[in-house]
């Protein structure tokens, strides 16, 4: 495992806003890594008692699901934390995902 890797996608993670979500993915794509969302994946496994925090809950799969809930606390705390912020969940899915997806890509002029 890329310990440099890990720290860059707890980077763009921490820049999600508050009420958005984004896709491991989207994450991957961004770094420059576009087939690296299993690996985004295990960033985001291994995130739970990083400092500075890493709000893990806002990057789902790229439909929009709850992947990554097993890695919680509870198997609620995924949607728990995000329906705090105002998104909505249903079926372990967010609604309207189009709505709330935000775009590391297009919204982050960083360079990297």
């Amino acid at each position: 495992m890329d310990d440099n890797f890990f720290d860059s996608v707890y980077q763009v993670v921490r820049l999600i806003p508050h009420g958005r979500v984004t896709s491991y993915g989207a994450i991957g794509k961004y770094l420059g890594a576009p087939r690296s969302a299993r690996m985004v994946g295990w960033a985001m496994n291994g995130a739970h008692g990083v400092s500075p925090t890493v709000p893990a809950h806002r990057v789902v799969n790229s439909k929009g699901l709850l992947t990554g809930k097993i890695h919680f606390s509870t198997p609620f705390a995924m949607e728990e934390n995000l329906e705090k912020e105002g998104v909505e969940i249903k079926n372990d899915q967010v609604v309207n995902f189009k709505n709330v997806f935000w775009d590391p890509s297009e919204d982050l002029n960083l360079e990297r």
